[in-house]
């Protein structure tokens, strides 16, 4: 048993059984015992590996693509701003691609959202010799022209689950059963939130919503419609919900959500039509990262970079370029949302 299993059963003895937002929230963010708290998750030694992780390509890409879009909207002083930076190698990989364009990180306030005190401390040594600023939520960010990057990390935002029952919905709750820990369901009811639902699902469909994204992507969009800016939107989903996509990965292998919480990571599918709906300023459409980030450059970049290596490293290098691109790997299964001010040229690599 984890050591934040005891709090759970406790607190849901005393409380009764809590949402699966209730309980995602707690294994990723418990002071003590959370998967983004008490240690890194990322990497080899670590749940899980980012795009960042695998080559630099990814993150030199990004920057160049916010950098146009900075110049096409006039050169601004700016935030540059990225939530749930990790260990700050994409930020990184941003700055050093960014050094390219003229006057870029010059006009750049550089923000990085960031509520885990040991991330921060991974980001700090990640981008020594930078200026950087560090806010526990996007409110934070200033009034003022906005380019932002969010790299799988609405996708780790908690969900509530709802399964479509007549014309009701039956929330998806985690109780306890002989000192272990279960997934039941309540009764169905209404949920006004879920009425739009009513006319794409069916009997025994889930849906699942996330509370906390409408206020985040709406400080985003809000900043982006009112001052200018763009944000690229990582992650893996669809452009609309459906169905129970929790998963749960701990040492890169998929296990029961409920068997090692605060030990393993949780995510789901990113619901990018609520992204965009609450963001309230103009989007991109949906876009394959393999499409992205080919139609950027990826392939001749990676050609460049090939030239200087050989053996492992060139195996890894070429691999790394496959995992990112390929159809059957990230390619297809991550996609690429950005947002913009109404009439601004698109982001490159993205389509209106």
């Amino acid at each position: 048993m984890s050591a934040l299993a005891p709090i759970l059963l406790e607190r849901i003895a005393a409380e009764g059984p809590i949402s699966l937002a209730d309980y995602m929230a707690t294994c990723l963010m418990h002071p003590d015992h959370g998967v983004y708290t008490a240690r890194d998750p990322l990497g080899a030694a670590g749940d899980f590996t980012t795009a960042p992780e695998i080559s630099q390509m990814f993150g030199e890409l990004i920057g160049l693509a916010l950098a146009q879009a900075w110049i096409d909207q006039g050169r601004p002083a700016f935030a540059l701003a990225e939530l749930g930076p990790g260990r700050g190698t994409l930020m990184a990989d941003i700055l050093r691609a960014g050094r390219r364009v003229p006057g870029f990180l010059e006009a750049a306030q550089v923000m990085l959202v960031e509520a885990s005190p040991l991330l921060r401390d991974r980001q700090k040594a990640a981008l020594q010799g930078h200026a950087v600023a560090w806010a526990d939520h996007v409110d934070a960010l200033p009034q003022a022209p906005l380019w932002l990057v969010a790299n799988e990390f609405f996708d780790a935002l908690p969900v509530r689950q709802f399964e479509r029952q007549g014309a009701g919905w039956c929330e998806h709750r985690v109780g306890a059963r002989d000192g272990a820990l279960v997934l039941g369901r309540t009764e169905p009811t209404a949920v006004p939130a879920l009425a739009h639902r009513l006319a794409d699902t069916g009997e025994g469909d889930v849906v699942e919503l996330a509370p906390g994204l409408p206020v985040i992507a709406q400080a985003i969009g809000q900043r982006i419609a009112d001052h200018g800016g763009a944000a690229l939107i990582v992650d893996y989903g669809d452009w609309r919900s459906l169905g129970d996509t929790l998963q749960a990965l701990k040492a890169h292998r998929r296990v029961d959500p409920l068997a090692s919480p605060g030990e393993a990571d949780l995510t789901t599918h990113v619901d990018f039509e609520a992204i965009a709906a609450a963001a309230g300023c103009a989007h991109t459409r949906l876009t394959p990262q393999g499409v992205f980030l080919e139609r950027l450059g990826i392939t001749p970049r990676a050609q460049q970079l090939a030239g200087a290596l050989q053996g492992a490293a060139l195996e890894s290098h070429v691999a790394a370029h496959r995992r990112l691109t390929h159809p059957e790997e990230m390619g297809t299964l991550f996609k690429i949302l950005g947002l913009l001010p109404e009439g601004a040229p698109p982001i490159p690599g993205l389509d209106l």
